[in-house]
């Protein structure tokens, strides 16, 4: 991709002496001798250097510089000028200018000073990116925001077309995280993906109406287990800082992916763990709970016979407060013992809308609205409709929950023939969560609500694993929360619940 420079001054013998020049070593060169127009020339693009005379009117080099840096703050500009003082040097510098270059030009001078502020401008550009990346990995802990800024910063730094960041799922490649334009063609994306893997190395391919496509392996422990892949512009060849960067960025995705595991296997341990304590906590616990429930359910009705309403409130909220307890026993009980699931053939949408109506049953919240776009061509998926009842309707529920009065609930199915996977989308308009909740999401014993378990989402999780599915959630604080479900519609031929109930 060849380097844009924006050339300023008024003599027209200079600027025209200059776009010579820059042309002929490589660059995109704008060349004018009038302000208004390099202005406008930044405000329709950006650019890689400049270079601004120091004495010009109306406006003069620095004066310039300060303006354009209002749109470009990071764009390096060389200053202009035959009065080649210590002073003019300091002075411009103190403003923001990258360096100065005196006239008349001296063509290795010219060239060495233009590299040195195009390498300053990306080493600064890609530090800040992988710092942004860094800063996510260590204050969230999310894989999928991880990945998200690896995308987006192997896109700004190497100045791709698209990024995307492929892992390996149960046997195929999922894309989950990317940033550009939409890829012409995932299938070319996925097939470099897996060339890189199956090399391990990075990987070159020609891409579509002369592009490249460049994809390095993302390593964790064993082995490849995915791979982020660039797609360049027409006629673009990636350069070696390119593939440098490209392996930077994939080292961070791979950071994120094990930190991921390292968590999935601690969080199999705690279950194991729970597994145990949950028949010890169920049989302590039940019995004397039940107890509980059944005197104060005795107390209620015989303060409320007697006249005294204080009282009965008061019994009736010991009620209460028992009921929550059982839940939670029976929720750890249930988490601590992952079902055998028992597949049938389920209709989707139907499951959905029975979530939906109970969920609408029990939000007391006014005015909310519920938008239901479902795919036709979802067909009926082997599902444990008793297992699966419980996570979407705790997805749902907190969707209904989150809003406020005349908020939106948005549910969304749609199928990919290619991978035989439904997606249900569950989206809401609500207050979403901070990345501090959104880390702790999936906690056990966790929750910001005030009768809730904390193991809902847990238990949610747990679910769709079980059926090899994926569940991704994506909030932002005043704006809301989009929860994305993917099921498989048959078990793979190796699931041992792949058998009808």
């Amino acid at each position: 991709m060849k380097r844009r420079v924006l050339v300023v001054d008024d003599d027209m013998a200079i600027v025209e002496v200059l776009e010579m020049r820059l042309v002929t070593m490589g660059f995109d060169v704008t060349a004018t001798n009038d302000p208004q127009v390099a202005m406008a020339a930044v405000e329709g693009g950006r650019f890689d250097v400049a270079l601004f005379d120091l004495r010009m009117e109306p406006a003069d080099g620095i004066t310039l510089m300060e303006s354009v840096h209002t749109r470009q703050p990071r764009l390096p500009v060389l200053i202009m000028t035959a009065h080649g003082t210590i002073e003019t040097a300091v002075n411009a510098v103190q403003r923001g200018a990258f360096d100065y270059l005196t006239k008349p030009f001296l063509r290795d001078e010219l060239r060495a000073k233009i590299a040195r502020a195009l390498a300053s401008r990306r080493w600064a550009r890609d530090r800040e990116r992988l710092l942004a990346v860094g800063q996510t990995l260590a204050s969230t802990g999310i894989m999928a925001r991880v990945l998200d800024a690896v995308a987006q910063g192997a896109v700004e730094t190497t100045e791709a077309e698209r990024c995307v960041v492929f892992q390996q799922e149960h046997g195929r490649l999922v894309p989950m995280a990317s940033a550009g334009s939409t890829p012409p063609s995932w299938a070319a994306l996925e097939s470099v993906a897996t060339a890189a893997m199956a090399k391990g190395l990075p990987v070159t391919s020609p891409g579509s109406d002369g592009a490249s496509i460049v994809a390095a392996p993302l390593v964790v422990q064993r082995g490849p287990m995915g791979a982020v892949v660039i797609e360049t512009a027409s006629g673009i060849e990636p350069t070696e800082d390119d593939l440098d960067l490209l392996a930077l960025f994939t080292s961070q995705a791979a950071v994120a992916v094990r930190n991921t595991h390292e968590l999935e296997r601690l969080r199999s341990g705690a279950l194991a763990a729970l597994g145990r304590m949950a028949t010890e906590v169920a049989h302590e616990l039940k019995n004397p709970l039940a107890g509980l429930r059944l005197y104060a359910r005795h107390l209620e009705a015989r303060l409320s016979k007697g006249g005294d309403a204080d009282g009965a409130g008061l019994a009736q909220k010991i009620t209460s407060t028992v009921d929550h307890l059982a839940a939670v026993v029976q929720e750890i009980t249930a988490f601590g013992r992952p079902p055998e699931l028992h597949r049938e053939p389920t209709d989707v949408h139907a499951l959905l809308d029975e979530c939906v109506a109970f969920a609408q049953a029990k939000c007391e919240t006014p005015d909310v609205e519920v938008f239901r776009a479902y795919d036709p061509a979802c067909p009926d998926a082997l599902l444990d409709v008793r297992e699966l009842r419980k996570a979407f309707l705790n997805l749902i529920l907190n969707g209904m929950e989150a809003l406020s009065a005349g908020g939106r609930l948005t549910v969304t199915t749609s199928y990919a023939p290619d991978t035989r996977m439904v997606t249900v989308v569950i989206e809401d308009t609500g207050a979403g969560m901070s990345e501090e909740t959104l880390s702790r999401m999936f906690d056990l014993f966790f929750t910001t609500k005030s009768q809730g378990t904390g193991l809902g989402m847990a238990l949610a999780r747990s679910v769709i694993d079980l059926h090899a599915g994926e569940l991704a959630i994506n909030s932002t604080v005043g704006k809301g929360t989009r929860v994305t479900v993917r099921l498989p519609v048959e078990p793979a031929a190796a699931d041992p619940d792949g058998a009808h109930a």
